[in-house]
């Protein structure tokens, strides 16, 4: 039996007009860690809109390029192409079986994209997905309330410090990119 590579904790968060996202690098098969710095996190459009994934690897590549199409479909609107990448992942019988999900994210809005035709605007202006993506998500609202003279780069970093220091699924290999550099 194949045992499928996962296992990560991905953070987007819009703060003081500026939007970061970032990724731990740990990937897992089964119970041990089969690569430490993979990234998982992606630009398109020049820098314009950043994404993330969690999931199998496979699988979430083949919805970044949906994604990626969608977009040039859709003139790099990115709400509009991640509507229709999930109505396209919930009606096709083979996007349905894939496991990932995705965080994409530009100057203006972050979302979340789910295999259940689910597009999340969160609330907080803070995003997370994975293993540890409660962790990352708890330290950012922290971090929002009692440090907001932190840039949006500086929060991701720490989340995903303070994830990787209780989740056994993430790392302290960070990607972190700002949106629109």
């Amino acid at each position: 039996m194949s045992q499928k590579v996962k296992s990560t904790t991905v953070i987007a968060i819009k703060h003081n007009n500026e939007v970061a996202i970032g990724a731990d690098g740990q990937a897992t098969m089964g119970n041990y860690v089969a690569k430490g710095n993979v990234n998982k996190i992606r630009k398109l459009l020049g820098g314009k809109i950043v994404t993330g994934f969690a999931g199998s690897t496979a699988d979430a590549f083949t919805l970044l390029e949906r994604f990626e199409g969608k977009l040039n479909e859709y003139g790099g609107n990115m709400k509009r192409a991640a509507i229709e990448l999930a109505k396209d992942w919930r009606m096709d019988r083979y996007l349905r079986r894939l496991e990932a999900m995705l965080i994409t994210a530009s100057s203006d809005e972050i979302l979340i994209v789910g295999g259940t035709g689910d597009v999340l605007e969160p609330d907080n202006e803070i995003a997370a997905i994975g293993s540890g993506a409660m962790y990352a998500q708890s330290a950012a609202l922290a971090l929002k309330k009692h440090a907001p003279g932190l840039s949006a780069e500086e929060m991701v970093k720490e989340s995903l410090g303070i994830a990787a220091d209780i989740c056994i699924y993430t790392n302290h290999n960070l990607v972190v990119e700002k949106v629109g550099e």
